[in-house]
């Protein structure tokens, strides 16, 4: 409705984008394409079936997926009837204007579609941020979820103020990971996986806001 969603979505594809050789399609799920209930668009199935990977994201609206977006994942019972959506690799991101607002159900809900076309799950890989004293929104991983991406945007605001500087640095990381991760099993190429202790969790927050203090102090 004020276009938060979208804008999580362009920095998980920016992440993506980083990889070498990584294509990415960003898809938006239209009302318009909704009649009687079921939604349908062949050119998008057509696109989704040729992916490795598909990264699934809707805003989170009475604490479950939104409701053309709901449409679509009934839709799409075909992939689900042959399998054709098995192995690929999936992941999950949802946005509310509330701190909580049971983002996690939403979620839940997108992974368990998942597993049901036999997808292979990728959750965020970030430590969390925001749970010190040393803590603040600009955190990366800063509302500490780690079955997908979560954000949190101010309801009264515009898509200029979605999410938190952390938020969508954790969107760009998570999108980065699953291109990664994608390559690696698609390809078998050479993946170090990614560690990080808390300390240097913290230092890469605090190199976040670094970033932001002469835009603050402006």
């Amino acid at each position: 409705m004020h276009g938060h969603t979208r804008v999580l979505a362009e920095h998980l594809a920016d992440g993506a984008r980083t990889v070498p050789g990584a294509r990415v399609h960003l898809v938006e799920i239209r009302a318009e394409d909704v009649t009687a209930g079921r939604w349908y668009d062949a050119e998008v199935l057509a696109l989704l079936d040729r992916s490795d990977a598909i990264v699934l994201g809707c805003p989170t609206l009475m604490g479950s997926v939104s409701a053309v977006f709901k449409a679509f994942m009934e839709a799409v019972f075909t992939p689900f009837t042959t399998q054709a959506w098995k192995d690929k690799l999936a992941g999950g991101f949802t946005m509310s204007a509330s701190q909580s607002g049971d983002k996690l159900a939403v979620l839940e809900q997108l992974a368990v579609f998942a597993a049901q076309l036999g997808m292979q799950w990728i959750g965020v890989g970030d430590m969390p941020g925001n749970n010190w004293s040393g803590g603040d929104r600009d955190d990366v991983n800063r509302l500490g979820s780690w079955l997908g991406l979560m954000s949190q945007s101010h309801a009264d605001l515009g898509p200029e103020h979605a999410g938190s500087r952390g938020d969508l640095v954790t969107a760009r990381r998570y999108g980065e990971r699953i291109a990664r991760l994608t390559q690696r099993w698609v390809n078998a190429v050479p993946y170090e996986t990614p560690r990080m202790t808390e300390h240097e969790a913290r230092a890469l927050s605090a190199s976040v806001k670094h970033e932001l203090a002469p835009a603050a102090a402006e």
